[in-house]
């Protein structure tokens, strides 16, 4: 068997990579300073476990899973659950009068139902797509898939909650 982790110099894959780990943790948290330190736990422990990378993924889809089971294993640990307000990471309706604000907060909350809507996956691929700023190509990468099927479940998704949103004008 050949030994794929002696080829990978992690200093290098560190640059490549962290921003796509730290936004691939961040549309999972929300948060800036604890999407940064599981980002470091996270390439702490592929330096760790760099052995046992058997080359069968790509290199950033395995650290992927490695973040998203650091990201568990700090949940459980820490019982750590932030509640996000939608205002955090959507635009400032406070520059709004007062009834287009109230009708802003309404497609907010309208939106995000449409989304709850979705299945796992779709739902995944949206979220990563609006909140973690992630492309098609690294979200194909996270999920194991091409970008082409990522654009796909991205436009079909969307159309589900373009209808969605219609049923509730």
């Amino acid at each position: 068997m050949q030994e794929f982790y002696k080829d990978i110099d992690m200093d290098s894959a560190y640059q490549e990579y962290a921003s796509l780990i730290y936004r691939f943790l961040y549309s999972y948290t929300h948060d800036v300073e604890w999407s940064q330190e599981l980002m470091q736990e996270t390439f702490l422990r592929a330096i760790g476990s760099i052995s046992r990378y058997n080359g069968s993924c790509k290199l950033s889809v395995w650290l992927c899973q490695i973040a998203k089971h650091v990201l568990y294993q700090e949940l459980r640990k820490k019982k750590h659950v932030k509640m996000v307000e939608l205002t955090d990471y959507l635009p400032d309706s406070s520059i709004l009068d007062g009834e287009a604000s109230v009708l802003n907060q309404e497609n907010k909350i309208e939106f995000y139902q449409a989304i709850h809507h979705l299945n796992e996956l779709e739902r995944e691929v949206v979220l990563y797509r609006i909140t973690g700023e992630l492309s098609f190509r690294e979200i194909g990468e996270i999920l194991g898939k091409s970008e082409n099927w990522s654009r796909t479940v991205f436009y079909r998704a969307k159309q589900k909650m373009k209808k969605e949103l219609n049923t509730y004008e």
